[in-house]
């Protein structure tokens, strides 16, 4: 189920930016959030495995249709000087809902009804619709020449000196998010593998979810005033450090410290990414750039779990697993780096 929702964020992403660059930002999104919401809405209703995995399929469509245009709307409803932190911030209401979501999962009686949570997950998106129809700009600028033209797909990625900025881009977001949904998997075990109480687990998730808001605020900041370069660069390096000294953590205070340094390093450098990316594709080809490199994430998201099931299949530790990673930040790190030294798009 969790395989099929992310091959849904792939192929969402993959067509909801390039059909924003289109038909227009604000119609895709406010698609998008429709189709998230109902398909998650009837993920209370499948009364069967198939039925469930059509619906998260649908709703993984939605929800990765909408992420591209998030990034591209962030960029163009901000200033440039200002493009990294606008991004971050926006995208904080993720780790926000995640670690929201796990606190309540821990305070419900075991018998709550977990229908319930997906009920509020889909009604809550479509609640939102009609706000978005009213208050949300269209930031797409129209011009009927240029519709009429539009790039292909392949020229709006490689095209105009892109082929190397694109490549670190994918380079990037592809280990950062293998890296993510590993840990988002695997924590727990690692926590009670570790010889710590079972109790702490969910606390370190909480950590590393709530940790992540400020990483993504400072360095959605610290990008904007100071380049991208050292800060991303440098945030990789100390993910690399947290992981080697989480994977080998005994203490609980230590744990969940470790755990927090990881969300704030490894989320604060993704989300604050997200600003940057737009910045290298002009706005008629904003949303296919974007949605190429979030689907590139989502692919790396799907191996990361895949990837700790046949380490550990293999005997290898779940704290060998949380150091396996290492390598992983470090090609990130490597590509933000040398992503630093490319030209950005003009507008």
């Amino acid at each position: 189920v969790f395989a099929v929702s992310n091959i849904g964020l792939v192929i969402g992403s993959s067509f909801g930016g390039w059909l924003a660059d289109r038909a227009g930002r604000k119609p895709v999104f406010i698609a998008a959030v429709a189709i998230f919401g109902l398909f998650t809405l009837l993920t209370t209703l499948a009364s069967s495995f198939a039925a469930l995995i059509a619906v998260r399929f649908c709703a993984g469509l939605g929800f990765g249709a909408a992420l591209p245009n998030m990034m591209a709307m962030a960029a163009e409803i901000s200033a440039p000087e200002k493009r990294a932190s606008t991004a971050a911030a926006m995208f904080c209401g993720m780790p926000l809902g995640g670690g929201t979501s796990a606190l309540v999962t821990q305070l419900l009686p075991p018998d709550f009804d977990w229908r319930t949570l997906f009920m509020i997950g889909g009604v809550l998106p479509v609640l939102l619709i009609p706000t978005l129809y009213l208050l949300m700009p269209e930031t797409l600028v129209r011009d009927t020449t240029a519709r009429a033209s539009r790039p292909k797909v392949l020229h709006a990625l490689f095209g105009d000196d892109r082929a190397l900025p694109t490549l670190l881009l994918w380079l990037t977001f592809l280990p950062t998010l293998l890296i993510l949904y590993l840990i988002l998997n695997w924590l727990p075990t690692l926590v009670v593998a570790n010889g710590l109480d079972r109790a702490a687990a969910p606390q370190a998730s909480l950590a590393f979810n709530f940790a992540s808001v400020a990483g993504a605020l400072l360095f959605g900041r610290l990008v904007d005033r100071l380049d991208a370069r050292w800060p991303l660069t440098l945030a990789y390096v100390a993910l690399i450090a947290s992981l080697i000294a989480l994977g080998a953590s005994k203490g609980h205070a230590a744990t969940l410290i470790l755990s927090g340094a990881a969300g704030f390093f490894l989320l604060g450098a993704n989300y604050a990414l997200y600003g940057v990316a737009a910045a290298y594709y002009p706005q008629s080809m904003r949303g296919t750039g974007c949605g190429a490199s979030v689907a590139m994430g989502r692919v790396g998201s799907i191996i990361g779990p895949l990837l700790a099931g046949v380490l550990l299949g293999g005997g290898m530790t779940a704290a060998g697993v949380v150091r396996y990673m290492a390598p992983f930040a470090a090609v990130a790190a490597a590509a933000v780096f040398a992503l630093s030294f490319r030209r950005r798009a003009p507008d």
